[in-house]
């Protein structure tokens, strides 16, 4: 079979070294990969390295093989565009449709996705003119990956900081995986929750779960590769952020009651796959519980905690709004699932079998979505990205 081919375009930021990561990540993963810088990024990373990495040649003008017409070619045969970094500069130019050199012309004769992976200063990405390219470009369809915060040039720190490249490459397996299927949460604002919560029984205990937060971050992933705005709401995981996400770190389930509703509150969709503790101590320890010689230790009084999921599912932030729940069974999965789909008020439940070894930690997961309106989806076995985009699917329609 062929490989997909990706057109990997880079701009003249000091973020162009970071783009050596992501063509690894393409060529290793088996695509073939074409990158075409622009003059200014061979300042910071020379043709060689772009063309050793590839196993392509590299070229930045059109005059370049003319015979080959280049500047319409490269285009017309791709896959996938990305550029990263995507400097205000190329934003601007993509935006209005300039021409002068040849990464702008392969974007204007580009009939596959694209995506633009941002990295300027702060003043610059807030700027009116950028923020009105931007969404110039992701109204034409173009998925614009929001910045990540952290270190800049200098000792500048803010939004603007080009995501990881790891986390870019996923949006763009995403990306490639829906081929040209519009990213249809364009305009969109979701919540999600992952993780698991836990809560203090003193400064070194706590009642936890085993939630790594892996089926969460991925419908973080894949709504940011459909176009959504992301709001992450993340307890207690280990994972790398993912590309075009504004997380919020949360630790207790009333931590994460509060950043949800403080979200949801111009949310379209709000995506609960958080595992939220549904019980807390009644009495925090203010010193670690000793062991006693010949005592038993004290029995742990517990109380409830808010019941986040039927709280916004009753109270919608505002009209039409979407509301996803998680249901972990151990048991009649589907007759509990339907019994805690009415009792929460959700419009979708997602129902799966857990157990110690059972999607806990697990890159797969298998799942039934049940409907308010009586629907089920049953999700086979597979990548939790799969199960994520049917979550999404459903929410799309439910949005209308």
């Amino acid at each position: 079979m062929d490989k997909p081919k990706v057109v990997l375009g880079v701009s003249g930021g000091i973020a162009a070294y970071k783009a050596c990561e992501l063509l690894r990540r393409f060529t290793e993963s088996g695509h073939d990969v074409r990158v075409v810088p622009t003059a200014s990024a061979l300042h910071f990373v020379g043709a060689a390295t772009w063309s050793a990495l590839s196993g392509n040649p590299v070229a930045t003008e059109v005059w370049d093989d003319v015979h080959e017409v280049p500047h319409v070619r490269i285009g017309q045969h791709a896959d996938l565009v990305v550029v990263a970094p995507a400097t205000a500069d190329m934003l601007a130019k993509a935006a209005h449709g300039l021409a002068d050199d040849l990464l702008t012309n392969t974007l204007l004769t580009a009939r596959c996705p694209v995506v633009f992976a941002p990295a300027m200063h702060t003043e610059m990405w807030e700027h009116p003119a950028t923020q009105e390219n931007v969404a110039t470009l992701r109204r034409r369809g173009a998925v614009v990956i929001e910045p990540a915060v952290g270190r800049l040039t200098g000792v500048d720190t803010g939004k603007g900081r080009l995501p990881d490249p790891a986390e870019i490459f996923e949006v763009c397996r995403r990306v490639l995986a829906r081929g040209s299927a519009a990213p249809d949460l364009e305009g969109r604002h979701v919540v999600v929750s992952a993780g698991g919560t836990r809560e203090p029984l003193d400064p070194v205990r706590f009642l936890g779960n085993r939630s790594s937060g892996k089926q969460g971050y991925a419908l973080a992933r894949t709504a940011a590769a459909r176009g959504a705005r992301v709001t992450l709401v993340a307890a207690n995981t280990g994972l790398p952020d993912p590309a075009g996400v504004d997380i919020v770190r949360v630790g207790t389930a009333v931590q994460l009651r509060e950043a949800v509703l403080k979200a949801a509150a111009d949310a379209d969709a709000v995506v609960m796959a958080a595992a939220v503790a549904d019980f807390r101590p009644a009495a925090y320890a203010a010193g670690k519980i000793k062991k006693k010689d010949g005592q038993e230790p004290d029995p742990i009084v517990l109380v409830r905690n808010p019941d986040v999921l039927a709280e916004i599912s009753a109270e919608r932030a505002r009209p039409g709004q979407v509301i996803v729940g998680f249901a972990a069974e151990t048991d009649d999965v589907l007759a509990n699932g339907r019994a805690k789909l009415a009792r929460k008020g959700c419009d979708l439940l997602v129902v799966n079998e857990v157990g110690e070894r059972k999607t806990f930690g697990a890159e797969e997961n298998e799942a039934v979505v049940l409907g308010a309106d009586g629907s089920e989806t049953p999700v086979p076995h597979g990548p939790k990205e799969d199960l994520a985009d049917t979550v999404w699917d459903l929410v799309v329609r439910s949005l209308g």
